[in-house]
Protein backbone atom coordinates (compact mmCIF):
# COMPACT_ATOMS: atom_id res chain seq x y z
CA UNK A 1 0.00 0.00 0.00
CA UNK A 2 1.22 3.26 -1.20
CA UNK A 3 -0.01 6.41 1.05
CA UNK A 4 1.25 10.16 -0.54
CA UNK A 5 1.56 13.42 2.23
CA UNK A 6 -1.13 16.26 1.32
CA UNK A 7 0.27 19.27 3.08
CA UNK A 8 -0.80 22.57 2.73
CA UNK A 9 0.31 26.08 4.06
CA UNK A 10 -2.80 26.97 3.42
CA UNK A 11 -4.42 24.85 6.22
CA UNK A 12 -3.04 25.02 9.56
CA UNK A 13 -0.35 22.80 10.53
CA UNK A 14 -0.57 19.23 12.07
CA UNK A 15 -0.94 20.36 16.30
CA UNK A 16 0.51 16.80 17.17
CA UNK A 17 2.30 13.82 15.34
CA UNK A 18 -0.01 13.34 12.36
CA UNK A 19 -0.75 14.62 8.54
CA UNK A 20 -3.14 17.10 7.30
CA UNK A 21 -4.11 14.49 5.30
CA UNK A 22 -3.00 11.10 3.52
CA UNK A 23 -4.04 9.24 -0.13
CA UNK A 24 -4.05 5.58 -0.61
CA UNK A 25 -5.88 4.14 -3.53
CA UNK A 26 -8.46 6.06 -4.43
CA UNK A 27 -9.29 7.73 -1.35
CA UNK A 28 -8.59 10.92 0.75
CA UNK A 29 -8.51 10.90 4.41
CA UNK A 30 -8.25 14.22 6.12
CA UNK A 31 -7.21 15.01 9.80
CA UNK A 32 -9.99 16.16 11.77
CA UNK A 33 -9.87 20.11 11.31
CA UNK A 34 -10.57 22.46 13.54
CA UNK A 35 -11.17 26.61 13.41
CA UNK A 36 -7.72 27.76 12.85
CA UNK A 37 -6.71 30.30 10.65
CA UNK A 38 -3.57 29.38 9.14
CA UNK A 39 -2.28 32.64 8.23
CA UNK A 40 -2.04 33.97 12.34
CA UNK A 41 -1.99 30.43 13.48
CA UNK A 42 -4.49 30.90 15.91
CA UNK A 43 -8.27 29.80 16.33
CA UNK A 44 -10.80 32.01 14.97
CA UNK A 45 -13.12 34.29 17.51
CA UNK A 46 -16.82 34.09 17.24
CA UNK A 47 -17.77 30.40 18.49
CA UNK A 48 -19.31 27.55 16.92
CA UNK A 49 -20.50 29.69 13.74
CA UNK A 50 -17.39 31.20 12.90
CA UNK A 51 -14.98 28.20 13.39
CA UNK A 52 -16.66 25.75 11.43
CA UNK A 53 -16.44 28.41 8.20
CA UNK A 54 -12.80 28.51 9.53
CA UNK A 55 -12.79 24.74 9.29
CA UNK A 56 -14.51 24.26 5.92
CA UNK A 57 -12.08 26.70 4.29
CA UNK A 58 -9.36 24.69 5.52
CA UNK A 59 -10.90 21.45 4.56
CA UNK A 60 -11.79 23.31 1.08
CA UNK A 61 -7.64 24.07 0.90
CA UNK A 62 -6.51 19.94 1.36
CA UNK A 63 -9.22 19.11 -0.93
CA UNK A 64 -7.72 21.28 -3.81
CA UNK A 65 -4.03 20.29 -2.62
CA UNK A 66 -5.19 17.22 -3.23
CA UNK A 67 -6.55 18.28 -6.94
CA UNK A 68 -10.37 17.36 -5.60
CA UNK A 69 -13.41 19.20 -4.26
CA UNK A 70 -15.83 19.54 -1.98
CA UNK A 71 -18.16 17.08 -4.59
CA UNK A 72 -15.81 14.18 -3.69
CA UNK A 73 -16.12 14.12 0.04
CA UNK A 74 -18.13 10.70 0.58
CA UNK A 75 -17.80 10.58 4.45
CA UNK A 76 -17.66 13.90 6.88
CA UNK A 77 -17.66 13.68 11.31
CA UNK A 78 -18.15 16.19 13.02
CA UNK A 79 -17.55 16.33 16.61
CA UNK A 80 -19.40 18.81 19.11
CA UNK A 81 -18.46 20.20 22.26
CA UNK A 82 -22.13 20.79 23.00
CA UNK A 83 -24.83 18.78 21.14
CA UNK A 84 -27.03 22.34 21.44
CA UNK A 85 -25.24 23.80 18.49
CA UNK A 86 -26.23 21.16 16.21
CA UNK A 87 -29.17 23.11 14.39
CA UNK A 88 -26.30 26.08 13.67
CA UNK A 89 -24.06 23.61 12.85
CA UNK A 90 -26.49 22.03 10.21
CA UNK A 91 -27.01 25.66 8.66
CA UNK A 92 -23.53 26.01 7.82
CA UNK A 93 -22.80 22.46 6.92
CA UNK A 94 -25.38 22.31 4.06
CA UNK A 95 -24.10 25.63 2.40
CA UNK A 96 -20.45 23.06 1.81
CA UNK A 97 -22.59 20.54 0.07
CA UNK A 98 -24.58 19.28 -2.40
CA UNK A 99 -27.03 15.88 -2.82
CA UNK A 100 -26.40 13.72 -3.08
CA UNK A 101 -24.62 14.58 0.47
CA UNK A 102 -22.22 12.42 1.95
CA UNK A 103 -22.72 10.19 4.68
CA UNK A 104 -22.06 11.68 8.09
CA UNK A 105 -21.91 10.89 11.71
CA UNK A 106 -22.10 14.24 14.67
CA UNK A 107 -21.11 13.16 17.82
CA UNK A 108 -20.90 15.31 21.54
CA UNK A 109 -17.15 14.94 22.88
CA UNK A 110 -16.10 16.32 26.52
CA UNK A 111 -13.34 18.49 25.52
CA UNK A 112 -11.62 18.91 21.60
CA UNK A 113 -8.22 19.99 20.80
CA UNK A 114 -7.43 24.17 22.08
CA UNK A 115 -10.74 24.27 23.73
CA UNK A 116 -12.50 24.71 20.21
CA UNK A 117 -16.16 24.16 19.80
CA UNK A 118 -16.04 21.80 16.68
CA UNK A 119 -13.98 19.40 14.55
CA UNK A 120 -14.78 18.15 11.03
CA UNK A 121 -13.03 14.95 9.77
CA UNK A 122 -13.46 13.99 5.82
CA UNK A 123 -12.85 11.05 3.39
CA UNK A 124 -13.01 11.52 0.21
CA UNK A 125 -12.97 9.87 -3.36
CA UNK A 126 -10.65 10.21 -5.97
Amino acid sequence: MSKQVIKTSNAPEAVGPYSQGIKTGNLLFLSGQIGIDPAVKKVVEGGVEAQEKQIFKNIKALLEEAGVGMQNVVKTTVFLKDMADFKKVNEIYAQHFEPPYPARSAVAVKELPLSVDIEIEVIAAL
